[in-house]
């Protein structure tokens, strides 16, 4: 009888056991419910945006900086980086069909002369710079080089030098904008000749006071180096390729650690002063993206109307011109402009961080 007792008693056990098993399934573990998942595991297991971002190849240090900032406050995005000449960013948006979230140019007149009214309809002005003579301790005549004399060390023999290219990056053409307003500065009118005009096809026409600069076809020959963005000669520099490079004074600053080392200008021709806007606008550049005027460097942003993720772009906007992208831009030598200023049609977002032109 207790025999009887302790069998019936070990197959009640076992078919417990297989009900169990039963109802839990093939032995998978049970899927934790939502409600129980953590933010980071809810945030991992949906689909990210990719905010791609064009931006000038001279804001890479501080946009890189942006990026880590952006996506530490915003776990489902993913910011990618175009970084390139604005002029030629322009062109992919506008000619190409590219989709940018976000575009920011080293010059904020690209965008009402090449992306308003049908690829843009807004812009905000937030952050400026200034043209300096990049070099290295190795660049021949460094030991002699100043804010006086570096026209006649360029066109010395044996001494190489460059500047990025004029229809595809604004730091090109206003390499141009600096060689001549500096035969203007100096009292010397064979400074563009001796260093550009003998070197390459760029030459000059001058009309009613008012030098244009003619750069749509370019073919530099040595000692002349011409790239497709002003960043690409640092390289140039560090190798010892180049002696001498146009720069913009923050990427000169973001590689001082490398070696590289930079000769200011005079206010009247490093393009960096209100005060001498007149004087900056005595220069045209005539390139394959239209006319560019002389004028102060100044930083513009926008979001295109073809953008994927409009509200991502505007949000990424807001970071880059209110607190944390003014501090990003200072520390990376790019003054930023305070209030930034806003152009046109600006989203609503935006209205609390700008001031608008009048």
């Amino acid at each position: 009888m207790k025999k009887n007792l302790v069998l019936l008693m070990a197959v009640a056990v076992v078919c417990a056991t297989v009900f169990i098993c039963g109802c839990t399934g093939s032995g998978e573990t049970p899927v934790t419910p939502a409600a129980d998942q953590t933010p980071e595991q809810t945030a991992a297991a949906e689909e990210k945006i990719v905010l791609t971002v064009y931006q000038a190849g001279s804001l890479t240090s501080p946009m890189e900086k942006m990026e880590a900032a952006f996506e530490a406050e915003h776990s489902n995005v993913d910011v990618q980086l175009h970084p390139a000449g604005s002029t030629k960013l322009a062109k992919e948006i506008t000619e190409l069909d590219a989709v940018a979230d976000v575009y920011a140019s080293a010059d904020y007149s690209l965008i009402p002369n090449m992306m308003i009214p049908d690829y843009a309809s807004w812009y905000v002005t937030f952050a400026k710079n200034q043209m300096v003579l990049c070099y290295t301790d190795e660049s021949t005549f460094a030991d002699e080089v100043t804010a006086d004399n570096w026209y006649e060390i360029l066109a010395r023999d044996g001494v190489t030098w460059g500047f990025s290219d004029p229809n595809l990056d604004p730091c090109g053409y206003r390499s141009l904008m600096v060689i001549t307003l500096a035969e203007m500065e100096y009292n010397d009118d064979m400074i563009f000749d001796n260093l550009v005009g003998e070197y390459s096809q760029i030459y000059q026409t001058i009309e009613d006071g008012v030098v244009t600069v003619h750069a749509n076809e370019t073919a530099p020959v040595y000692p002349v180096t011409i790239t497709p963005k002003s960043v690409e000669l640092i390289a140039g520099l560090e190798s010892g390729n180049l002696d001498y490079a146009w720069e913009y004074r923050s990427v000169a600053e973001q590689n001082a650690e490398s070696g590289v080392k930079y000769i200011e200008m005079p206010e009247g021709i490093d393009l960096s002063a209100i005060a001498y806007k007149d004087t900056y606008a005595k220069v045209l550049i005539d390139t394959e993206g239209g006319m560019m005027k002389g004028k102060p460097i100044v930083y513009g942003v926008t979001v295109p109307k073809t953008a994927d993720n409009p509200e991502t772009g505007v949000e990424f906007v807001s970071m880059l011109i209110g607190p944390t992208g003014q501090q990003i831009m200072a520390d990376a030598g790019q003054p930023p402009i305070n209030p930034p200023v806003g152009f046109v049609d600006i989203p609503a977002a935006l209205d609390s961080l700008v001031e608008m032109n009048a």
